[in-house]
C-alpha cells in the first residue's frame, strides 16, 4: 500500500519553489510513517505546519487533485480484478453510478462517453475479487441490483499490472 499525491496539469506554472519542493518530495508517495508531513518537513528543512498548510492551499487551488491511499490489490490477495463496463441509459447514469460506486468491492466508478457503434458502454466500475469467479459473481450481483437499467455489460480483465501515477515534476 502506498499514499499518493495526484497533481494537476497546471501545477508547475502556479507553484512557488517551496510548493514544487513539497510536490517533488511527495509525488512518489508519502512516507509510510505515523507523521508523514513531519518527515517531509524534516527533509525540506521547514516546519511541519507549513508543509500541511501549503498542501491544503495547493489542494484548495486545484493544483493537487487528491491525496489518497493506493492499495496494491495483488499483494492483498485480490488477483481476479476486472473492469466492468455497462451500457446504461444516459438519463440514469448519475443515479446508477452512485449506487455502483458505493459497493464495497468497487474501488472506482466513472462515466465515460460511448464510441458507437463499436463501444456502447458508458459506465465503468473496477470490481475486485480474489478470483475471476468471485468477480463474475459480484458483476452478476451488480446486474441484478441495476435490473432494467442494464442494457449490456462485460468484464475486461488485465493481462498485466500497470503502474498508475499522476503527473510528475522532473528533477
Amino acid at each position: 500500500m502506498s499514499a499518493c499525491i495526484s497533481v494537476s496539469e497546471d501545477a508547475s506554472a502556479a507553484c512557488d519553489a517551496l510548493d514544487v519542493a513539497i510536490v517533488k518530495a511527495t509525488q512518489a508517495g508519502l512516507p509510510l510513517v505515523v507523521r508523514p508531513y513531519h518527515t517531509v518537513a524534516e527533509w525540506l528543512g521547514v516546519a511541519p505546519e507549513l508543509v500541511m498548510a501549503r498542501m491544503v492551499s495547493m489542494q484548495a487551488q486545484g493544483l493537487i487533485r487528491r491525496i489518497g491511499v493506493v492499495p496494491n490489490h495483488y499483494r492483498l490477495g485480490y488477483r481476479g480484478n476486472g473492469m466492468s463496463v455497462w451500457d446504461i441509459p444516459d438519463d440514469r447514469i448519475a443515479q446508477v453510478g452512485r449506487r455502483v460506486g458505493a459497493l464495497e468491492y468497487v474501488s472506482h466508478c466513472y462515466h465515460r462517453p460511448r464510441h458507437l457503434p463499436e463501444w456502447p458502454y458508458n459506465l465503468f466500475a473496477m470490481v475486485h475479487g480474489r478470483t475471476r469467479d468471485e468477480v463474475e459473481q459480484k458483476v452478476a450481483a451488480i446486474a441484478a441490483l441495476l435490473g432494467a437499467d442494464v442494457r449490456a455489460h462485460e468484464v475486461l480483465y488485465s493481462t498485466r499490472i500497470l503502474k498508475k501515477t499522476g503527473m510528475r515534476f522532473g528533477g
